[in-house]
């Protein structure tokens, strides 16, 4: 194709399609050949697209991409077609006339008895290259190795030998016409046709056998000498349809990020190093290519073949070698940015290759591609050798326009699309544009983009790399910027913007205050001009000439406008930018590679001399041989003195008292988040998406899946084990639970899918078990499982995903997934499948202090702030000497990834640093000060005393294979030195387990004073105090937590590549921990880390406020039966584990001084080791109480073994005479040191702005900077909007639904996030433990559990009645006399009822009952049973129809009934409203027509249904919508049954909410303030109204009057079970009989009353109250005729005339009892039956809030009840609370105002008539009826101490008063409803004949005229 236009006739064409014709001529029989001219001028528009050429992968085409490159207009394809293997497949209908059919070919039949097999040849020799790669095959000279491909074999290529001659040159020329090859199988050779050859090789083919259509492939030979595909051979010229083709479907025109892989790596089976980040010069079917594809995400540099998975689409490309173009236009997006930068190894076949092929647009009207012409300035040419001369790689940055073709030595450059997506402002909505300030997004030309380009690059300075980010907000800054200058200029002239004609002289006027760093160079017709010149500048460069770091390119062109890019040589900049292109797996396979390949040779020459120039090793040899056979001493002496082997290995140190790695504690934040988790776990159980249902679970079972790290696997197994949670879950024996532990912890590893089944099936078979699925680290590898598949060499790929998101796992009902990360940011992108509710934030940690924390958490934030701290000795810090060092050799070694040199660099370091500081001191000015100090550190200290501890040096090197190197070079040093016994070497590989040399081991155990024989550290925590290096390598840190003794941190290695959020905060995580408070307060007051400087937010850490759920009550499963009876306390160790522990140890309080920095260890700690410290653990876990100021504070004086274990850093400033102990150094690159040390202020690390993590993209170049203070829920908010999951990320495939834009969330998984080694799994194994106590709660209630009061004086009443009756006899029960006593202990402190018995009490007992305030109420708690009642909270199969309406009914489905009756004691008509769900519409009778409401039916006296209770239910009920128990599925064991709730007014919306399938009673709305006896009052009312309805309805039909039946139930709302009760027979007779107990439902209660012989002749039927004492002696008399509450079966016929009292607030069925009773009617109680009522805080017969009617003020003093009455017409303040309940609230509280006399005086009561009141419990009252016939006490004798008349009626007249005697003195108190009625009583009842009143003796309740106060008098015997 060179450069010409399509069409243009070049005589070498012309000679081609000639040849073509001549041969086509020859070869054809029956078809007429197609003239030579329409071969040449019709040939670029017949191209028909046939199917064979697409593979199936197309389809993945990314229809988003396609879209926006049509909407750009620069490019449209309308067909949406990606051409994959644009094979010649097409010749056929080129030869044929595009008409006529395909010529049908018949093959000569193979010779007699010869091989027909696909793949061999006829003399049956394998021909198949995967057989032969390995082979060495002798060809003649002259002849080449080429593939050939059979149609029968299309994954197969066939190896021939063809002499070249007949093959076409690099452009697709002079091939001779003819064949001539060879069999390669068996050697034949000598064939002169291609049909005879394709026949003895098998190809069977369908068509004419043409050497042009089925020789593909040149063949060539790897490195490793593996035969394999090379690239395509180029017949026709170079196929230019091809390139086209090719190139359209190269990502889209994306040029940046081509989508190509290499089928074998590349050259030899590698990637090959550094390349141009583009499609392949062939296709990537590699070979000798001279440079890789590039794909965002893993990259395979295995050398098997290897698919990638790609950002926008899925394609391979392969077609003959294309021009290689970067073509790109104005405006085309560019999509995600490749990640390749490989270094060339094999050099290109031909020079002339362009670098990319140019992206061709699409005619729209006949969908076929058109070749695009080229202009000849378009096209770069690489010089060659250009790294070799240079020692620099450019990198092109891509600006804006078109790139050109790079022809030649295209491995030297780098084409990066750093900021390409910069440039291309995004479409935004408004809302977005309004956040960000801006009016539209066109408010920057490309001069202005140019220009601010220049601003920038001149900015960066010569030591940093552009950012990204960094420039993103840059370009964010100047558009708003131009918004605000737009606004402000609407109204006067437009702002003028920089003109083209301009722009030169501006650039170059930007660029002139760089120092030469920036170039500018303008062209006028392309950017090819400007970059081939920049490249030719760089070729000829002289060493001693500095070259510019940054070329910027500018093309101002008239034509298409200013285009640019940037061209970056500056040595550091270049080498930055094309490595941080690389992913993590990518580089570390690349620097396998260059080890593997032995291309560090040079390098690691170079490093075998010292820097003194002597050769190393015989450096080492020499003094190995000057030592002899002594080591220098482990510990407690000089480097100098030296002992033998043996005697060394003999040192035993001291043992050291404050290792305690085994006590677990949870620290007060743990708890908060745990409780936090939980709280949000029971959320979601009652958001009503019916997702989790906690009342179906009675267990708790968990399993926790970690990231491949043998020590992360054993340190979570040793939480595990000391947390003592498998114990406290039941899930394992005690004494099993530490071998059983290592099924709850599993490594995701390959062995995991067989694991992960078997806790599946687990899953599946324990329905009731709730099982929790933790997720460790859960950011570690989430790539999907599909890319996984493509990905060959990523042994963990995808493995996360097909284990949390597999279907089983999000369908489980009985799974919890709890996903835990210290750097949640690839979790939280636009396609989450995470709910923003259901993330757990760790608590801010300002707050942490005023949480009480002993330890400060030390962590990223605050080393970037401890810079500013202005102490001598940094905790971050940057070794300068060192990247001097590494600069230098870089520019020496170009084509070597940084990391080997840096490495290689850091192992000489450490090595001269041993060697200086032991024998040869001449070396210490060649090592850096900071490696010496770290080494003279390591060594020195373990030498200071006998304990022989010191610290640990973490040197971190991410690839195995140097960090294996390193070990080895240190060792060997290490041990050449003698220094085997001071400290040890381990390689901390994540792959295996930690390696300690056995003498080493000994110390370890020795100071644990461990009695295990076999006892071997497995996590780094068992490190502590050992004198050691790790060697810390793998891909990711994973979160192991290290010990105390960790001081240096290395991270001299971790560089530019780790420009990530996450990736480079893990690496410092490393180091973070928790630090005393002394630590940092005491030494240096400077250091207060504390943040108090910054504004607190308010703690809102009262969390467990949140849940009703009392979590510290014993566990009920006591399993752990200690002193401390299995409670777990506050600090949450399961005294099981903890309480062992302290018998063990002595407490020995000599510990000298506290350790100075703790890790919380994720919640194991090493508690600090003060002895009160130590002291207060050990009594937390036997609940002694010991203030926690018993820890002692460190003072200056402590003993040196104290001062070696504080960090000997120097001394700060301010008090020079202290150690100042801190948390580890780290020491990082410079370019980690610029953008951490960076920090001014606020919450967030500067890191933070980085893109946070490898796996995920920004969603848009234009978007907000996150704020320096955001919290981490705003932050997940921030990433959740502005970026999105690249392809091959785990969430990628949750995209959202196209029709709703709704994502699915999976509404069982929580995220638990916090910084690293902050104590997530100490917390989330409190989680796991108060879930457990939880879902035990849950099936538990708290009962009161009270004893019966005012039983000691009264002997039994039922004593007539014999034992074991089932039901009373009339007769005899009639005869019975009714107790009045109240026995009900929720009356305890109510007025008593006087007996005769009363008379005979002392009043001194009753003294004792002077309480004011009521006292907690006794609970206990009891499991519920099957048969108990529930409140809305209970979800189960079997109720699910009675609570819930179906989705297909609605509320609507339920309908109001007004029903209306008289009611003689209100004086008027009363309305109800009914609110019947069609479903229990079968219980009421309705009109004919109008479906009016006309009664509810009643059963019959005589029916006899064991499949019903015949009497409706009602529960009037209050304030308890949601915790009311009025589910009485289970309780009435799912029969039909008929269940009314009474409600209010206003509160019908919510129970109709909660209850849509219960029948409602709407009281009127005058009752909504009214107490419980209105309702009371209106249920009897209203069913002794529909008893005569119904006996009317049913005597129609010929029913006696007296068959209906007459009961109803009146229950509270809060009764939960029933019981039944017996009492076992015993023959020894001094112990008391038992009593056995079982629960039974409601049902059986209510049958068993209801069968009752005569029933219709007792008023009230009901049950005891249960209590945990009952005795035999309760139930010696099965009946008892007494008061009875909360649950009664009413007789509405019989009580017809006694009425409840519809004003009362309390004590209204004390009353209705007195007065039932009164009337001569039975009240039965059953004693072998009792109820259990549930205490609920919450609604229910709750007191008023009395406020004034008027508030003043706020903050008023509570108004006590004496103030609830006032004189009339009074200033007194007016109360807004109804009359009636202020007055019985001051009643209560009055009695020694009202009736002084009766104080404790129980002989002479307060008379009351017709109405009993509390007035206080140190008065008795006795009630008298004024009925006549009515059965009163006898109260001849009495001599009263007061009157009480409350509202009397016309009954009570003055003769009736005048039949009782009152004491001198006695009181009275006369109530009335207002003045005149009180004045009219007063007369009536000639009571001013006996008693003396006075004006002021007049008071009303303290309301205004309109709430109708009531008024009383009181007055004086005389």
């Amino acid at each position: 194709m060179g450069n010409s236009y399509a069409g243009q006739l070049k005589s070498a064409r012309f000679e081609e399609a000639l040849h073509n014709s001549i041969e086509a001529s020859l070869r054809c029989s029956s078809v007429v050949p197609r003239p030579i001219f329409s071969q040449l001028y019709l040939d670029p528009d017949q191209h028909p697209f046939s199917s064979a050429d697409v593979k199936p992968k197309v389809e993945d085409l990314d229809k988003d991409l396609v879209h926006r490159y049509t909407q750009n207009g620069s490019l449209d394809f309308s067909n949406n077609v990606a051409i994959n293997e644009m094979e010649d497949d097409d010749d056929e209908e080129e030869m044929s006339d595009s008409n006529s059919p395909p010529i049908p070919y018949s093959q000569k039949p193979a010779p007699e008895g010869s091989c027909t097999t696909d793949g061999f040849c006829q003399a049956g020799k394998d021909l198949r290259l995967v057989s032969l790669c390995m082979e060495q095959i002798d060809i003649p000279a002259g002849f080449l190795l080429v593939g050939a491909k059979s149609p029968n074999l299309p994954e197969h290529i066939l190896v021939c030998a063809v002499d070249k001659r007949f093959l076409p040159d690099d452009h697709g020329k002079n091939a001779l016409l003819g064949f001539s090859g060879n069999c390669i199988g068996c050697g034949e050779r000598g064939f002169r046709y291609f049909t005879e050859f394709s026949n003895h090789i098998n190809l069977k083919l369908t068509t004419q056998p043409k050497k042009q259509k089925h020789l593909k492939y040149y063949l060539v030979r790897t490195s490793q000498g593996v035969l394999s595909k090379g690239p395509l051979i180029c017949w026709k010229e170079c196929r230019s349809r091809q390139s086209s083709a090719a190139c359209h479907s190269t990502k889209a025109i994306s040029s940046v990020s081509s989508t190509v892989a290499p089928e074998n790596g590349t050259a030899n089976g590698y990637k090959a190093g550094f390349a141009a980040n583009g499609t392949t010069s062939h296709g990537g079917k590699s070979g000798t290519s001279s440079s890789t594809p590039s794909r965002p995400g893993n990259y395979s540099l295995s050398p098997r073949p290897s698919y990638t998975s790609i950002d926008q689409a899925n394609m391979f490309i392969s077609g003959p070698p294309k021009k290689r173009h970067r073509g790109w236009y104005p405006g085309s997006p560019v999509s995600q940015p490749a990640l390749v930068v490989p270094v060339p190894t094999v050099r290109p076949l031909s020079r002339t290759e362009p670098l990319l092929s140019t992206p061709v647009p699409q005619t729209p009207l006949t969908g076929i591609l058109q070749p695009r012409p080229v202009p000849a300035g378009e096209t770069v040419i690489v010089p060659e050798n250009l790294l070799s001369n240079s020692g620099v790689r450019p990198v092109i940055l891509i600006g804006y326009g078109t790139l050109p073709y790079f022809y030649g030595n295209v491995g030297d450059i780098v084409v990066s699309p750093l900021l390409v997506n910069c440039y291309k402002i995004p479409q935004l909505e408004n809302k977005d544009l309004e956040q960000l300030g801006l009016t539209s997004t066109q408010l920057l030309s490309v001069e202005n983009m140019i220009l601010l380009t220049i601003q920038y690059l001149v900015r960066l300075g010569p030591d940093q790399i552009p950012l990204r980010e960094e420039f993103e907000q840059i370009m964010l800054r100047a558009m708003q910027e131009f918004a605000v200058r737009e606004r402000t200029l609407q109204m006067g002239a437009p702002c003028t913007p920089v003109s083209p004609g301009q722009l030169p002289w501006l650039a170059r006027l930007a660029a002139s205050v760089s120092q030469d760093m920036v170039h500018v160079i303008v062209t006028q017709n392309s950017l090819a001009e400007g970059i081939s010149e920049t490249l030719r500048l760089l070729s000829e460069v002289k060493h001693y000439q500095r070259l510019p770091d940054y070329v910027v390119a500018i093309c101002a062109s008239k034509v298409r406008g200013n285009e640019f890019c940037v061209v970056v040589l500056g040595q550091h900049q270049s080498r930055a930018l094309a490595e941080s292109m690389l992913t993590t797996s990518e580089f570390l396979k690349e620097i396998s590679y260059e080890l593997i390949t032995g291309k560090v040779s040079f390098l690691a020459s170079h490093f075998k001399t010292t820097s003194l120039g002597d050769d190393l090793d015989k450096l080492l040899e020499k003094m190995q041989q000057r030592r002899g056979d002594s080591v220098v001493t482990p510990f407690n002496g000089d480097l100098k003195e030296c002992v033998s082997p043996q005697e060394a290995a003999a040192m035993i140190p001291t043992q050291n008292l404050d290792v305690d790695n085994e006590t677990f504690q949870i620290y007060q934040p743990q708890l908060t988040v745990a409780r936090r988790l939980l709280s949000q776990v029971c959320t979601i159980a009652d958001s009503g998406s019916q997702s989790l249902d906690l009342g179906h679970f009675s267990k708790v079972d968990f399993i926790i899946i970690v990231p491949r790290s043998e020590v992360l696997v054993q340190q979570t197994l040793q939480r595990v084990r000391q947390s003592g949670v498998l114990v406290d879950l039941g899930l394992e024996e005690d004494r099993m639970a530490h071998q059983r532990a290592e099924k709850y912890v599993v490594r995701l590893d390959n062995d995991i899918q067989s694991k992960f089944e078997v806790f599946m099936r687990r899953v599946k078979q324990n329905p009731y078990t709730l099982f929790v699925l933790v997720h460790d680290n859960s950011h570690v590898e989430l790539t999907s499982v599909v890319s996984g598949s493509l990905s060959h060499g990523e042994p963990t790929h995808g493995l996360a995903d097909r284990v949390i998101n597999c279907r089983e796992v999000l369908e489980a009902f009985n799974l919890l997934v709890l996903q835990v990360s210290s750097f949640p940011y690839t979790l939280q992108t636009q396609q989450s499948r995470i709910s923003t509710s259901n993330e757990i934030h760790w608590i801010q940690l300002d707050t942490m202090e005023d949480v009480g924390c002993e330890k400060l958490y030390f962590g990223l934030n605050e080393y970037s702030k401890s810079l500013q701290w202005g102490i001598t000795s940094p905790l971050l810090r940057c070794d300068e000497t060192f990247e001097k060092m590494v600069s230098t050799l870089l520019e020496r070694y170009p084509r070597l990834h940084s990391m080997v040199v840096r490495c290689y660099l850091l192992i000489q370091q450490y090595s001269e640093a041993l060697m200086a500081l032991t024998t040869m001191a001449s070396l210490r000015d060649h090592s850096t000060p900071e490696t010496l100090s770290i080494m003279d550190d390591l060594l020195s200290c373990p030498g200071k005393n006998k304990s022989g501890r010191g610290h640990m040096l973490v040197i971190r090197v991410p690839s195995v294979q140097l960090a294996m190197l390193a070990k080895e070079r240190l060792q060997e040093v290490r041990d050449k030195l003698g220094l085997q016994y001071r400290f040890e070497i381990i390689l901390g590989n994540p792959a295996s387990e930690l390696h300690v040399a056995t003498h080493f081991v000994a110390r370890l155990k020795t100071w644990r004073g461990n009695d295990q024989e076999d006892w071997i550290p497995r996590t780094y925590q068992d490190l502590e105090g050992l004198p050691c290096i790790v060697i810390l390598t793998g891909k990711d840190p994973l979160g192991e937590t290290f010990p105390r003794s960790l001081k240096y941190c290395d991270l001299r290695l971790i560089d530019s590549s780790y420009l990530t959020r996450t990736a480079l905060e893990q690496e410092v995580g490393l180091a973070c921990c928790y630090v005393s408070k002394e630590v940092i307060r005491g030494p240096a007051a400077a250091l207060d880390l504390s943040g108090k400087e910054a504004e607190r937010a308010p703690t809102s850490e009262n969390d467990s406020e949140e849940l009703l759920i009392d979590l510290e009550r014993p566990q009920s499963n006591s399993s752990a039966v200690t002193g401390t009876s299995g409670s777990i306390m506050e600090n949450g160790v399961s005294s099981s584990s903890t309480a062992d522990r302290s018998q063990q140890q002595p407490l020995t309080p000599t510990f000298q001084s506290p350790i100075p920095s703790v890790r919380l260890d994720e919640g194991v700690s090493a508690s600090t080791a003060a002895a009160g410290e130590s002291l207060k653990q050990e009594c937390d876990s036997m609940g002694l109480p010991v203030a926690s100021s018993t820890t002692s504070k460190p003072s200056s004086s402590s003993s040196s073994s104290a001062q070696a274990l504080a960090w000997s850093g120097q001394p700060s400033r301010g008090c020079p005479g202290l150690h100042t102990a801190l948390p580890p150094v780290v020491i990082l690159s410079k370019a980690a040191y610029s953008l951490l040390g960076s920090q001014k202020s606020g919450r967030l690390p500067p890191s933070s702005s980085l893109l946070p993590h490898a796996d995920v993209a920004w969603v848009s170049s234009l978007r907000p900077g996150l704020h320096k203070d955001m919290s981490s829920e705003d932050q997940s908010l921030y990433y959740r909007r502005w970026t999105s999951a690249k392809q091959h990320h785990a969430d990628y495939s949750n995209q959202p639904d196209p029709a709703s834009g709704a994502r699915t969330l999976h509404p069982r998984r929580l995220l638990l996030t916090g910084p690293p080694q902050v104590g997530k799994t100490g917390s989330y194994l409190q989680f796991l433990r108060i879930l457990f106590r939880m879902l035990i709660r849950l099936l538990e209630v708290d009962v009161y559990d009270e004893d019966e009061i005012n039983t000691d004086h009264n002997e039994n009443s039922g004593a007539s009645q014999s034992e074991g009756e089932p039901w009373p006899d009339i007769e005899t029960f009639s005869k019975m006399p009714f107790d009045v006593s109240v026995h009900d202990p929720k009356y305890s402190l109510m007025s008593l009822v006087y007996t005769e018995k009363l008379a005979g009490v002392k009043q001194e007992v009753m003294k004792e009952y002077k309480v004011e305030e009521p006292e907690k109420r006794e609970t206990m708690s009891i499991m519920l049973t099957k048969y108990a009642a529930y409140n809305t909270f209970h979800h189960c199969e079997q109720c699910h129809q009675y609570m819930d309406f179906t989705p297909t009914s609605q509320m609507s489905d339920s309908t109001l009934h007004a029903f209306t009756f008289s009611s003689s004691m209100l004086g008027e008509e009363v309305q109800l409203y009914f609110i019947i769900p069609k479903s229990k519409e079968s219980h009421f009778v309705f009109s004919k027509q109008g479906r009016h409401l006309e009664s509810m039916r009643l059963p019959l006296v005589s029916d006899k249904n064991l499949n019903a209770v015949k009497s409706p239910i009602f529960t009037p009920s209050s304030g308890r919508h949601e915790h009311g128990l009025l589910n009485l599925f289970h309780a009435m064991e799912g029969i039909s049954h008929l269940h009314l709730l009474v409600v209010k007014e206003y509160e019908m919306p919510l129970y109709r909410k909660y209850w849509p399938n219960h029948i409602m009673l709407v009281l009127p709305g005058m009752f909504n303030n009214a107490g419980v006896g209105a309702a009371r009052f209106l249920i009897k009312e209203l069913s002794y109204h529909n008893l005569e309805l119904e006996r009317n309805r049913l005597e129609e039909l010929g029913v006696k009057r007296q068959c209906v039946w007459p009961f109803i139930v009146v229950m509270d709302d809060s009764c939960v079970l029933w019981n039944i009760h017996s009492v076992q027979e015993q023959t020894s007779q001094p112990t008391e009989a038992g009593i056995s107990s079982k629960n039974v439902s409601l049902k059986s209660v209510l049958q068993h009353i209801e069968a009752t012989p005569k029933i219709v002749h007792y008023a009230i039927l009901g049950i005891q109250k249960w209590s945990s004492k009952l005795t035999s002696q309760n139930l010696k008399a099965p009946f008892s005729r007494c008061h009875v509450h909360d649950f009664i079966l009413l007789n509405i016929d019989l009580t017809q005339n006694v009425q409840y009292d519809f004003n009362r607030y309390f004590c209204e069925d004390v009353d209705f009892n007195l007065r039932t009773n009164s009337s001569g009617l039975l009240i039965c109680r059953f004693n072998n039956f009792s109820l259990m009522k549930k205490h609920i805080q919450v609604g229910g017969q709750r007191d008023f809030i009395v406020k004034p009617k008027v508030m003043v003020s706020e903050s008023l003093a509570p108004i006590m009840p004496l103030q609830y009455v006032c004189a009339p017409d009074s200033e007194h303040t007016l109360l807004a609370a109804p009359a009636q309940f202020l007055l019985e609230k001051f009643l209560q509280h009055a009695s020694y105002k009202l009736f002084p006399k009766a104080i404790h005086n129980f002989k002479c009561p307060v008379l009351a008539i017709d109405c009993y009141l509390n007035i206080g419990q140190e008065v008795a009252i006795c009630y008298v009826s004024s009925r006549p016939h009515s059965s009163n006490v006898n109260c001849e004798g009495v001599f009263f101490s007061g009157l009480l008349l409350y509202l009397c009626d016309s009954f009570v007249g003055a003769d009736l008063l005048k039949k009782f005697k009152f004491l001198k003195g006695a009181t009275l108190c006369v109530i009335c409803q207002d003045r005149s009625s009180l004045r009219q009583t007063i007369v009536r009842l000639e009571l001013e004949d006996q008693w003396q009143f006075r004006l002021r003796d007049e008071f009303q309740t303290a309301n205004s005229s309109d709430d109708k106060p009531l008024y009383f008098l009181t007055g004086r015997h005389v």
